[in-house]
């Protein structure tokens, strides 16, 4: 009698496609908001302004950290295959591609949030095909180390003035990568958020099961609730025990005050899918499924990328909170709408699109 294998079934994470959509709605509003208000309501000492700011501090760190997540998850599950016939190998490399290609058309002249996402996913499978040889570390110990690395690198860059950049003599595009005129969210130290999203995704995946428990959304609120409430006096604990006069550590703290508050929110999303149980295909779940789709346009819509005619040029700082608050609302149901319809819309641009897709997915051997 012939014995049919059959594949096991992959454990879904709900509350990674829950926090990929908050970040990608908190971005949306972040952005209009921060393009349109009018410089004079930008006053620290307002509640309302002050807890927006705070809910900004955290959207990239939260979109950077998904990221690596993931996309570590994803690869860990063909991990049975060899590294250069790995999909998600190819795939990941397809998409490092995709994401310089986009960041530099979007914006040829800056680093930004594409191009860093880009390098951290080399990054990774770097590190991935390392441990595949060097099998003594963990996996998730070396992202974690990375991680902790780009954020300590940050300690050597403040110390250094603002128009020192970074390798010296080099060219500027190269020099945005580390620290440049134009560098927006540089390798170091953002490039670590994908790091310690790496080293979730290889924890997850690894601890799969374990993650339906309520000791884990436990465990992720505690961690996070450490480094958001606690870490910053014990940076300062550890630098007067050193005898740091300038305090080095405790220049840190804003970095791993975003982790911890990254944390807190993944902890809070576990929560909320062990309450809700299953969730059902929506329009929130398809924004985070769509990320780089709508970051791409609303470059496009709102900052004039490619076409120069953004609404920027109709409200930079023009518009009072309330106008302000209309106007993000109305931007993010556009959004809402466009991924609503965007399996039609795919469907009557793919005579275009397909071709495309499948001659760079022949350049990376996927078939």
């Amino acid at each position: 009698m012939e014995t049919v294998l059959t594949k096991p079934k992959k454990t879904r994470l709900q509350f990674i496609d829950l926090a990929r959509s908050v970040a990608i709605l908190l971005m949306l509003e972040g952005h209009f908001i921060d393009d349109s208000l009018m410089e004079v309501y930008r006053d620290p000492n307002n509640t309302v302004y002050f807890i927006w700011r705070f809910i900004r501090g955290f959207t990239a760190p939260t979109f950077l950290t998904v990221t690596g997540i993931v996309f570590v998850y994803l690869l860990l599950g063909n991990e049975h295959e060899k590294f250069k016939d790995n999909i998600r190998v190819k795939k990941g490399f397809k998409r490092v591609f995709e994401l310089l290609f986009w960041g530099y058309l979007l914006q040829y002249y800056a680093f930004h949030v594409l191009q860093c996402i880009a390098v951290g996913i080399s990054f990774i499978l770097f590190i991935y095909g390392l441990s595949r040889l060097i099998k003594i570390i963990p996996i998730w110990i070396m992202y974690g180390l990375m991680g902790c690395g780009l954020f300590a690198t940050q300690i050597y860059l403040n110390t250094l003035p603002d128009n020192q950049y970074l390798p010296a003599g080099f060219p500027e595009f190269i020099q945005n990568i580390i620290r440049g005129e134009h560098s927006m969210f540089p390798i170091v130290p953002w490039m670590g958020y994908t790091m310690f999203g790496a080293m979730l995704g290889s924890l997850f995946y690894k601890y799969k099961e374990q993650i339906k428990n309520w000791l884990a959304p436990i465990i992720m609120l505690s961690i996070g609730s450490f480094l958001f409430f606690f870490l910053k006096e014990t940076l300062v604990y550890i630098d007067e025990i050193l005898a740091h006069k300038n305090y080095f550590l405790y220049t840190m703290d804003w970095l791993y005050e975003r982790l911890g508050m990254v944390f807190i929110i993944l902890g809070s999303l576990m929560i909320i899918e062990k309450l809700a149980g299953e969730i059902k295909q929506n329009w929130f779940l398809k924004m985070g499924q769509n990320t780089l789709t709508i970051f791409i346009l609303h470059m496009v819509v709102l900052y004039g990328s490619i076409t120069r005619l953004g609404l920027t040029k109709i409200f930079h700082e023009r518009l009072n909170p309330w106008e302000a608050a209309i106007g993000a609302i109305s931007f993010i149901a556009l959004f809402v709408w466009i991924i609503c319809y965007i399996e039609l819309i795919r469907e009557k641009a793919s005579f275009l699109t397909k071709p495309i897709s499948k001659r760079v997915s022949n350049w990376f051997g996927i078939s």
